[in-house]
């Protein structure tokens, strides 16, 4: 039997619900989003789905999707506010790269680990443009199913 292709990216499967926290170049907080977010593996053309829900501070609601394809060793990314890709490490480490689309000149890199025991996960951002760290933001995230 063969080992299913990226387990770290599966070990997410469910739905997670936290809060999203940006922060400055000094670590003041700039905005602090609560989140729900469902990891999918759809098992057609499309490998991994995720769909978010952002509730920011003014109790605005922010719904995005997106889908990311099997390119054999990583992920691909494609959506009308970023392209990019993810892989992860032997360790269960997921680490992504996007290029933002929305936002000319800016791209973060992700870094997503599971707590022991698949129940808690924390992703960090590193947001930069024109070369330059700008921000970061932190993901603490509980499944909730």
């Amino acid at each position: 039997m063969s080992e299913l292709k990226f387990p770290a990216h599966r070990a997410h499967l469910g739905i997670w619900e936290g809060t999203y926290r940006h922060i400055d170049l000094q670590a003041q907080e700039e905005e602090l989003i609560k989140s729900h977010v469902i990891c999918e593996f759809p098992g057609t053309d499309v490998f991994y789905r995720q769909t978010i829900k952002l509730t920011h501070p003014d109790g605005s609601v922010t719904n995005a999707g997106f889908d990311g394809v099997d390119r054999g060793d990583h992920l691909w990314f494609d959506t009308p506010t970023f392209v990019g890709k993810s892989w992860e490490t032997e360790d269960g480490v997921v680490l992504l790269n996007l290029q933002r689309k929305d936002e000319p000149g800016a791209h973060f890199v992700e870094v997503i680990i599971m707590a022991e025991g698949g129940q808690n996960r924390a992703r960090t951002w590193h947001w930069f443009k024109d070369g330059q760290l700008y921000r970061r933001t932190l993901c603490d995230e509980v499944r909730v199913s």
